[in-house]
């Protein structure tokens, strides 16, 4: 089996965080959770059931605190990416798919 090389350009920090992802052609958001951040992207776990590929143009949502979103004068941080790696591994065992975004 041929290892894969690793692709990052910035160092990732671990970011648990409620996530809802807009996927255009399902005309609808996706709730998932954030698992780890850097300047250029992220990584999100999201239901099984999202139908969501590689390539795809899509929008996250990342909620604010109360504080926060007083403080900013928003309820949400919102980001636009594309889909460049879906990771179905352990995908039967927690229903849940990886899903690599490069911010846009």
């Amino acid at each position: 089996m041929e290892a894969l090389a690793e692709q990052r350009k910035e160092s990732r920090s671990t970011f648990a965080w409620p996530v809802s992802v807009w996927l255009p052609e399902a005309n609808r958001f996706f709730n998932g959770q954030s698992c780890n951040v850097s300047k250029t992207g992220v990584f999100v776990r999201l239901s099984l059931t999202a139908p969501i590929r590689s390539g795809d143009v899509v929008e996250l949502n990342f909620p604010r605190t109360a504080d926060l979103a007083k403080e900013k004068g928003q309820f949400a941080r919102i980001k636009k990416g594309k889909v460049v790696r879906i990771e179905r591994k352990n995908m039967l065992e927690t229903a849940e798919i990886g899903v690599g975004i490069a911010f846009q």
